[in-house]
């Protein structure tokens, strides 16, 4: 799998396994380190000429990269797309999906973990939004079938219908899914984080079945986790990392993956809080960062 990474706050730089990346980066051409740090406009809101920059630094990567990327796919013995893992620093930058996703070609379902619904109307002029993205995503992208969004705050699910359903918007939402973060283990003796796949699947199955191609696209923001997964910048959620994975190899049996996003870093000026000190959060982000690379990395080999 195609790694890349865009560093936008510098918080990167305390995580060995970001490091581990950075170095890789140098030599290894299915890794791609690009330093968005001297980007203006980026934080929470992306302007149009971030947007431009960004799009022009993603391209100018892909140009260099695409002899040799065409050379590992084809060293693979495995000529479709090979999908790519996407890191893009903390929530404030989770509208990266967007960017991402404008890049499909083919119709597909996206997939969201966020304790955040993002799908606040535009605000700013319709300036693009870590808290508006999955909203831009179902008005702009063709391709775009249904949205399924995983372990959102339950009063924050009620505003989002509420806001939309009194717009002239309201069609939106018949193209997105909600599953509660109470939803999770809703299931007749369930408890906390068991079984959670076949909550999500249960929760899932009556708009699934509608599911034409199944193509997924799966974005990742952290702040889904409860704090001893860890530390992001936006409040967090109850899932562990175990349901978070058992999530994602139910959601993928079957299905081709497109691309899969990570963000839900520690804000650059944390400095502690009653959860982790900031040697803490490094650490535990680092080693979260790491696993979920496995993980993916062990899960699409096997697919």
């Amino acid at each position: 799998m195609f790694i890349t990474v865009q560093d936008f706050t510098g918080v990167y730089a305390e995580q060995p396994f970001m490091q581990e990346l950075r170095a890789a980066a140098e030599t290894n051409k299915s890794v791609r380190w690009l330093d968005c740090t001297k980007i203006v406009g980026t934080d929470c809101y992306c302007d149009d000429d971030a947007i431009k920059e960004i799009n022009e630094l993603i391209d100018n990567a892909e140009g260099r990269n695409r002899t040799e990327s065409n050379s590992i796919i084809e060293n693979s013995g495995n000529s479709a797309n090979v999908p790519a893992i996407h890191f893009f620093d903390n929530g404030n930058y989770h509208y990266m999906s967007k960017l991402w996703t404008d890049r499909v070609q083919e119709p597909f379902t996206l997939i969201v973990f966020d304790h955040h619904p993002d799908m606040q109307p535009p605000r700013f002029g319709g300036i693009l939004s870590c808290g508006g993205w999955v909203k831009e995503v179902l008005d702009h992208n063709k391709f775009i079938q249904n949205a399924v969004i995983i372990g959102v705050k339950d009063e924050l699910v009620g505003t989002v219908r509420e806001e939309l359903s009194q717009s002239d918007e309201a069609s939106i939402l018949d193209k997105v899914t909600f599953i509660k973060e109470s939803e999770l283990y809703r299931l007749p003796g369930q408890t906390r984080n068991d079984g959670i796949a076949n909550s999500i699947q249960t929760s899932w199955q009556p708009w699934s079945r509608h599911l034409e191609p199944a193509s997924l696209y799966i974005s990742i923001d952290k702040d889904a986790l409860a704090p001893a997964y860890a530390a992001t910048n936006w409040d967090q959620g109850s899932l562990t990392l175990d349901a978070l994975k058992e999530c994602i190899t139910a959601l993928i049996t079957g299905r081709k993956i497109l691309g899969i996003d990570i963000c839900g870093e520690r804000a650059h000026d944390f400095e502690g809080n009653e959860h982790h000190t900031v040697q803490e959060a490094d650490s535990l982000n680092s080693e979260l960062n790491r696993e979920l690379v496995e993980f993916l990395q062990k899960i699409y080999a096997s697919s």
